[in-house]
């Protein structure tokens, strides 16, 4: 069985959460999720598979 996870929608997900957990921390994980997005495009890490 092969298991193919992406990594930038599982950030997604988890920024869902925690903004839906604690809204204040919009701000935060909105910048994170940017820099974080663009250090996967940097590095090319987009194609990421895991398993």
């Amino acid at each position: 069985m092969n298991l193919h996870l992406s990594l930038t929608p599982l950030i997604s997900l988890l920024a869902g959460i925690l903004i839906l957990v604690m809204p204040r921390l919009l701000n935060y994980i909105v910048a994170i999720y940017l820099i974080a997005i663009g250090l996967i495009g940097l590095l090319g890490a987009g194609g990421l598979r895991l398993g």
